[in-house]
């Protein structure tokens, strides 16, 4: 744990009581902090109450002596409308921060030393995080990776000068991080997403920009016209800026062309790493990730060898493009972090032949911008909310069937796929929508349809390694 020692006598009220809220709260009193909690669920007061919180109604407490209001990354700071503890500590002019801000506080003070990778992002962000950290992990030095992916960052081991820290960071959770400074930031691309909590597009990309103007070292995927933009801004005020591609070949940067990695330096390039072969990195999304985890891993001092043995023996990630089994030819693909469609996209373009479950909770747009990926789909199979809104944009251009459910999507893909007679069909959970219409979060979705295609008869337990 890191405790956060800034708040040392100091009250503070927490509004958030789950798992990186806990954690917060924890981290705080370990540092000698008193925080008063609270959440508007029942059964997350309960639990802070057995973990020894101190729990009390906000409303109730004078403002006035209170400083600072700690919030959790899902509550609503501006949209769509500031949530009521929001108001009271803007009324009483107490500053409004997030774990991120914390950790950085922290550090700034205690470790400035520590390397600090914060990776931010539409998509492609998690990816790159659990990648950095394979990376790193490979020569030999310590690591921590938390954020907005796996533990919550005050949960990490505490800071030490060599110990390098790889945090994915939310638009929401840098909204509340004022101060942030990493060592090397990472933006991977832009398109629009949660517009509903930022208002407009334009919002939601100035909060991205922030976090990587005010790192050491800018590292900016230039692939979609606003990201590039934000590379030109920040390098035109004399930042220090790495750009990134899958598409152009740079003169200046880390891209990747013909699957392979290179560095450029005033139109030098060396080679760094050969993608060939490495299924958990297929596609050309997954060349835009390994770019800019090669390009962080040359400005942390890694060597190209240990960054090619790295990639190449990277797992890969859990929900995102993994490769969860093989029945003959039939290939099963678990993409269930995929909930949009630039996403589900990158997805679509790494196949030929595509057996497509897809559906949820729907977001702006729908699937509209797929059609291009369309002539792949052998068939689709709607489940969730969205299937009246996705059946109308589908109908007459790709066969589909109501599946409704992931189970009857799964029966009906996995016989359609065996008769296919492609060379290699494939299975494809990747949804294009949040899951909360039918699960908790995209995780239990795409555990879901992990145990259902394990359940399968005949299937091939090592089929997953072979690709």
């Amino acid at each position: 744990m890191i405790a956060v020692e800034g708040f040392r006598d100091r009250t503070v009220a927490l509004f958030g009581l789950g798992g990186s809220g806990l954690a917060t709260a924890a981290a705080l009193v370990a540092g000698g902090a008193r925080v008063i909690g609270w959440d508007d669920a029942e059964g997350a007061r309960a639990t802070a109450a057995a973990a020894g919180l101190e729990l009390r109604e906000l409303h109730e407490l004078d403002w006035r002596q209170l400083d600072a209001l700690i919030l959790a990354p899902g509550v609503p700071l501006t949209h769509p409308k500031p949530h009521w503890t929001v108001d009271l500590a803007r009324n009483a002019h107490v500053p409004i921060l997030g774990d991120i801000e914390l950790f950085a506080i922290e550090r700034h003070v205690r470790s400035p030393k520590s390397p600090f990778v914060a990776i931010t992002g539409t998509n492609g962000k998690s990816t790159t995080t659990a990648l950095l950290t394979h990376l790193i992990a490979t020569a030999g030095r310590p690591v921590e990776m938390g954020g907005n992916i796996g533990r919550p960052v005050l949960s990490l081991e505490t800071f030490a000068p060599e110990r390098a820290y790889v945090v994915e960071c939310s638009s929401f959770q840098i909204d509340l991080a004022p101060s942030v400074d990493p060592s090397i930031g990472i933006l991977t691309n832009l398109s629009p997403d949660h517009l509903d909590r930022h208002g407009t597009f334009a919002a939601y990309a100035k909060i991205k920009e922030r976090l990587i103007e005010a790192a050491g070292i800018a590292v900016v995927g230039v692939d979609d016209e606003p990201s590039a933009a934000i590379a030109d801004l920040i390098a035109s005020e004399g930042h220090k800026v790495v750009r990134i591609s899958a598409v152009h070949r740079l003169a200046d940067g880390v891209h990747a062309e013909g699957g392979v990695i290179w560095e450029a330096t005033g139109g030098t390039r060396r080679r760094i790493a050969d993608l060939a072969g490495i299924g958990s990195l297929r596609g050309r999304h997954n060349a835009q990730n390994a770019a800019a985890a090669s390009a962080a891993a040359l400005a942390l001092g890694l060597d190209p060898a240990t960054i090619a043995r790295g990639l190449a023996s990277f797992p890969g990630l859990a929900h995102r493009m993994e490769t969860v089994g093989r029945r003959g030819r039939v290939l099963f693909v678990n993409d269930s972090k995929a909930t949009n469609a630039d996403s589900t996209a990158q997805a679509l373009a790494s196949f030929d032949r595509i057996h497509w479950i897809v559906g949820g909770k729907p977001k702006a747009g729908g699937i509209a911008a797929l059609d291009g990926f369309f002539p792949k789909i052998a068939r689709a199979y709607l489940i969730g909310e969205s299937s009246d809104a996705f059946a109308k944009t589908l109908d007459g251009r790709v066969d589909f069937v109501r599946a409704e459910t992931m189970e009857r999507a799964l029966e009906l893909a996995s016989v359609a796929a065996a008769a296919d007679d492609a060379a290699e069909p494939v299975v494809l959970l990747s949804p294009a929508c949040a899951s909360y219409d039918q699960f908790k979060n995209f995780e239990q979705r795409g555990d879901r349809f992990r145990a259902l295609v394990a359940a399968l008869p005949g299937l091939d337990d090592g089929g997953a390694a072979a690709t």
